[in-house]
C-alpha cells in the first residue's frame, strides 16, 4: 500500500483524539436543543430551561466523564466552562454547525455558526471541528450539490488551519418517514454506505468520519433489543456492517443515536463480531442521558455522583468493547508506518 501523506497539525490532533492505541473512545456533550428538551421533559411542568442548567450539566459531564474517555465533543454556547474541567490530556472536538437544520425550507439546510469560524474554534482550544450534515444520497441533486459544496468549503477552511475534520452525516428520507421506524430500517444501510463513500472523496478534505451504524438494533432478528418484527437477520445486518465500512477510505467512528447505553453496547459487540474495522466511538445519549432526571430532581451534586458511578461504569464497559474489536485509525491506511507526517506551508494572514 502507498504511503498516505498527513499535514502534522491534522496528524497530532487527531491522536490528541485517541487513546495511546489509536482508538477514539470520545464523549459526545455538544447536544443543545436537544439536551434542553430533556430537561423539560424531565421537569414534567413545562417550565423554561435556563442558561446555567445547560451549563452546569455540561461541566459535570466534562468534569466526570472525561477520565475514562481520550476526547469530548462540547459546544461553546454552553460549554466553555466544561471544557477547562476536562480530564488532563483529553482532546476537544468543537462544533461548527447551528444546532438543529433550516425547518423553513426543503432538505434539511445545515448552517455554521455565524459569530465563528475554524480559526476561532482553533484559538477557543479545538483539536478537531465537528460538522452535523443531515444527508439523503438519493435527494434532488440541487440539494445535495449544496450541501456537498457546503462540506467542501468546511474542509477547506479546516486544511488552511491544519486541523482535523470531523464529518457526521445523518441519513434521512422525508419521503420515508422517522428515520427511527421500520420502513426507514430497511433502507438505512444503503444510505449509510452510501455517505460514507461520497464522504470519503479526498475533495471534502475530511479525515475522520462519525457514522450511524448501518443498521436499527432493535429490528435484528436474534438480537436482545429485538422488538419483534425484523428488518433483517443477523447474518444480514453483519453483512451491512460489512458493506458499509469496505466503502469508506477514511477512519470512521460510530455515534450512539441516542438509545439506551445496553443497545448501543450490543451494536459494538455486532460491529465486532462482523469484523468491522471501526476506529472508535462519539458516544453521547447512551452514557448520560439517565442523569438528566438525576439533575432535574436533585441538583448538580446528585448528578456528579451519578456520573462518577453509572456514567463511568457505562464509559468503561464500552471501551472494554472497543479493546477487543476497535482498530486504530491508521487502519485504514495500512498502518501508521505507511502514513508520512508532513509539514504545511501555512500562510498566516495580518492581523
Amino acid at each position: 500500500m502507498a504511503n498516505v501523506r498527513i499535514p502534522r497539525g491534522k496528524f497530532e490532533r487527531i491522536q490528541a483524539c485517541a487513546d495511546a492505541n489509536g482508538v477514539i473512545a470520545a464523549v459526545a456533550m455538544d447536544q443543545r436543543g436537544s439536551l434542553e428538551n430533556a430537561m423539560i421533559k424531565a421537569r414534567d411542568t413545562g417550565e423554561a430551561v435556563a442558561p446555567a442548567d445547560l451549563r452546569a450539566f455540561k461541566t459535570a459531564v466534562a468534569k466526570i466523564l472525561t477520565h475514562p474517555g481520550s476526547a469530548i465533543l462540547i459546544d461553546l454556547e454552553y460549554g466553555v466552562d466544561a471544557i477547562s474541567q476536562r480530564a488532563p490530556g483529553t482532546g476537544v472536538l468543537l462544533p461548527y454547525e447551528k444546532s438543529g437544520y433550516d425547518t423553513t425550507s426543503k432538505g434539511r439546510m445545515p448552517d455554521l455558526l455565524p459569530d465563528h469560524s475554524v480559526r476561532r474554534l482553533v484559538e477557543h482550544g479545538a483539536d478537531a471541528v465537528k460538522i452535523l450534515l443531515y444527508y439523503n444520497p438519493f435527494d434532488e441533486a440541487d440539494i445535495n450539490t449544496i450541501k456537498q459544496a457546503f462540506i467542501e468549503r468546511v474542509g477547506a477552511e479546516c486544511a488552511a488551519l491544519d486541523i482535523p475534520f470531523f464529518l457526521e452525516p445523518l441519513a434521512y428520507d422525508d419521503s420515508i418517514g422517522n428515520e427511527r421506524d421500520f420502513a426507514f430500517a430497511k433502507v438505512k444501510p444503503i444510505y449509510v454506505t452510501k455517505y460514507m463513500e461520497e464522504f470519503s472523496k479526498p475533495r471534502y478534505g475530511v479525515d475522520v468520519l462519525k457514522v450511524e451504524v448501518p443498521i436499527n438494533m432493535q429490528f435484528v432478528e436474534g438480537t436482545r433489543a429485538f422488538c419483534g418484527q425484523a428488518a433483517y437477520t443477523r447474518q444480514e445486518a453483519m453483512e451491512h456492517f460489512r458493506t458499509a465500512a469496505s466503502a469508506a477510505t477514511k477512519p470512521f467512528i460510530y455515534l450512539s443515536a441516542g438509545v439506551a447505553d445496553e443497545v448501543f453496547r450490543e451494536t459494538l459487540e455486532l460491529a465486532c463480531e462482523a469484523g468491522t474495522s471501526f476506529s472508535g466511538v462519539l458516544c453521547g445519549r447512551a452514557t448520560w442521558q439517565e442523569g438528566i432526571p438525576v439533575y432535574v430532581n436533585n441538583g448538580v451534586a446528585a448528578l456528579e455522583e451519578w456520573l462518577a458511578d453509572r456514567g463511568v461504569q457505562n464509559i468503561q464497559a464500552l471501551n472494554e468493547i472497543l479493546q477487543q474489536g476497535a482498530q486504530p485509525w491508521w487502519t485504514v491506511y495500512g498502518g501508521k508506518e505507511h502514513i508520512e507526517v508532513v509539514d504545511p506551508v501555512v500562510v498566516t494572514p495580518l492581523t
